[in-house]
């Protein structure tokens, strides 16, 4: 859909994976996720979006020419993915029919590959407060205060 030229797409697929490796190499942990949906279940959130005015906002010219390039947008996909699928930084897919399960798994996932230290700090002791002496507050009906409502 012409949204780059083909030298850039090139350069894309060339500069792509070795950002990356840079990025892993200063620490930083690169996780990709695509999120996988069957040509049955697309169709379905299609005909849905369709049907129901309420969702009907979902749909942009975009969307209904994804449609049509279902193939080629699905073969420029595994291309992107063939290219930029490294060791350092590989793609992880999420099976996504079901949002709420794909959502879940891949939080799942994700948890799983961040190293995680127990942070939780040590029990504290209160110490008993300070007397207050010869403070006293003001009467509320000198001060301004928000009404209640919950």
């Amino acid at each position: 859909m012409n949204f780059c030229t083909e030298a850039e797409y090139q350069e894309f697929m060339h500069s792509c994976p070795e950002f990356e490796r840079m990025l892993v190499r200063s620490g930083i942990i690169v996780l990709k996720y695509w999120f996988s949906v069957s040509d049955e279940e697309q169709e379905r959130w299609f005909q849905g979006r369709i049907k129901d005015p309420i969702k009907r906002w979902k749909l942009s010219p975009m969307d209904l020419e994804s449609r049509d390039r279902w193939v080629e947008y699905s073969h420029a996909k595994d291309q992107i993915l063939a290219h930029t699928n490294i060791p350092e930084a590989p793609w992880f897919t999420v099976e996504a029919d079901n949002k709420m399960r794909a959502r879940l798994n891949c939080i799942h996932h994700l948890l799983s590959k961040i190293p995680y230290e127990d942070m939780t700090p040590d029990p504290l002791a209160l110490p008993p407060r300070k007397p207050a002496g010869d403070y006293i507050r003001p009467p509320k009906n000198e001060q301004f205060f928000v009404p209640e409502r919950y």
